[in-house]
């Protein structure tokens, strides 16, 4: 029997904590196998029975985990983590046991808390991630006796309470309609004040019929997560103090386990866009998945990480800037971060719709810029007409991005096609020695030995459709010197310039490998 649909499977643990962080070696069950809790195996005492549990292999060498995996198997667990690379990998999977582990210098309770956390953070059944706060709200306005709401630190408003009957003010109704606590004078030193009290505290009206509140700060390891306010009309319970500092204690359980299952969402969203752009996911899925159908187009966003100190804190940085200003546009957007190239799938509808794509590329490397103190470039790749085609859209995107900067730091691929094609010719030339081979370095050979202008001369004449005149006034010299060097490059080097062949291939060549462009006078 599969999980649950709103159990954590072992895959979704992995999609949190896999990678460097927790390794898998083998999963007999596959990864739709639940995980309900993780255990520290205690040699003391008796296995316990635990569906759906892993068992952390303290004081167990991973070598010799063989036996664990056995009893793990035989309790029902899911998995055996050990420390260290060498596990029983085939003794997890003749048990049916998954074999997961962590690095060597990782302690014990950091692996315990590191996977509860993840187990922990499963998405929740209500679309805001916090509907449990709803009904916390409840709880508290029917305990103390005043209507309550539950804020993040920027006041905006997470939930609040619908208990009939209770007293609410003008800040109230506005607050509830915009989700989002009014601002007047004196709310900033009110908010100042709360933040800094270790315990709950009696505020004071501030506007003309509005009402005092009773109110605490929402705090879990020193960290601010946001405040809850209980309206105080004089009749509140006797230990509503008590049963406010309560509430907060519990909101801040909920705070952080709706802030895991988004950023369990998120690490989901992040794993099927990279297989979307790498070409390796079904559209169709992927469609219903990222809600995106129609026309698209990725923009990818890097900064030169040559030299820089902190370069993956800096991609990190970069994918807030461009999801944030992505997301202020777009909405729920779909941003992923993959080998140092912010990737962004953007909605191509309208007949303005790649206008507003530069536009906005430009707005994030300005601001990205700014935020980071390091040059931003975006690339943005062609508009394809369903998420089936964004593998190729990103391929451009990333040849965009290939092109020396800073000189170009917006660019789409239409722009820059034929510098692109010229790059990409180079890349494919030089990989192949039947391409790269050939008369132009003969040429070049000659220019270096003897200090002469030949592939330079070849070039504009090529460029020049073959005219002496027009050649010699890129190069600024009578035609009569384009004739001499034309007859040394037959006469010494062997070249049929008369070849249409030889010439067409020559000119690629050192256009492409020799990096030799035209001159313009």
């Amino acid at each position: 029997m599969g999980a649950p649909v709103d159990a954590c499977t072992l895959g979704d643990l992995l999609d949190v904590v896999g990678g460097t962080s927790v390794r898998l070696h083998t999963a007999p069950a596959g990864l739709g196998a639940p995980v309900t809790e993780v255990l520290l195996y205690d040699a003391e005492g008796p296995l316990p029975r635990a569906p759906g549990a892993l068992l952390l292999a303290v004081g167990t060498r991973a070598a010799a985990a063989g036996p664990l995996a056995r009893a793990a198997g035989d309790a029902g667990m899911t998995g055996l983590v050990v420390r260290g690379p060498d596990g029983p990998v085939a003794a997890a999977d003749a048990h049916g046991v998954a074999l997961l582990s962590v690095p060597e210098d990782t302690a014990w309770h950091e692996a315990h808390l590191l996977l509860a956390s993840a187990i922990g953070a499963r998405p929740v059944s209500s679309a805001s991630g916090h509907g449990d706060l709803f009904a916390l709200a409840d709880a508290i306005a029917a305990a103390t006796g005043g209507a309550t709401a539950v804020e993040d630190p920027r006041r905006r408003i997470l939930a609040y309470s619908t208990v009939p009957g209770q007293p609410v003010d003008e800040d109230r109704r506005q607050g509830i309609l915009g989700l989002q606590v009014p601002t007047g004078a004196g709310d900033s030193e009110q908010y100042r004040t709360l933040f800094a009290a270790s315990a709950p505290l009696r505020l004071p009206a501030l506007r003309e019929g509005a009402l005092p509140r009773l109110a605490t700060a929402v705090r879990a390891g020193g960290e601010t997560l946001g405040s809850v306010w209980v309206v105080d009309d004089g009749t509140l319970a006797a230990d509503a103090t008590e049963t406010l500092v309560q509430g907060a204690s519990t909101a801040a359980l909920l705070l952080l386990r709706a802030r895991a299952a988004q950023e369990l969402a998120r690490h989901r969203t992040g794993d099927l866009l990279r297989r979307v752009l790498d070409g390796t996911a079904d559209p169709a899925g992927a469609a219903v998945r990222l809600d995106m159908e129609g026309p698209l187009r990725v923009a990818g966003f890097a900064v030169d990480t040559v030299g820089l100190a902190d370069a993956e804190q800096t991609g990190l940085r970069l994918l807030d800037v461009v999801r944030l200003q992505c997301e202020a546009r777009y909405g729920r957007h779909a941003c992923v971060l993959v080998d140092g190239v912010v990737y962004a799938v953007l909605p191509a509808v309208g007949e303005h719709g790649a206008d507003r794509h530069r536009r906005l590329a430009e707005h994030i490397v300005a601001r990205a810029g700014q935020a980071l103190r390091v040059p931003v470039r975006a690339g943005l790749g062609e508009v394809v007409a369903g998420l089936g085609e964004v593998a190729g859209s990103r391929a451009d995107a990333d040849l965009v991005l290939r092109l020396p900067g800073p000189s170009l730091p917006v660019a789409t691929i239409d722009e820059v096609r034929a510098r692109v094609t010229l790059a990409r010719l180079a890349e494919v030339f030089g990989e192949r020695r039947e391409l790269s081979a050939g008369a132009w370095q003969r040429v070049l050979a000659h220019d270096e030995r003897h200090g002469s202008d030949l592939a330079r001369t070849l070039v504009c004449w090529f460029d020049a459709g073959c005219d002496m005149a027009g050649a010699a006034r890129s190069l600024a010299v009578h035609p009569n010197t384009c004739r001499y060097r034309l007859r040394q490059v037959r006469r010494l080097l062997g070249i049929d310039l008369d070849d249409p062949d030889e010439r067409l291939v020559l000119w690629l060549q050192l256009r492409v490998l020799a990096g030799l462009g035209p001159t313009r006078t």
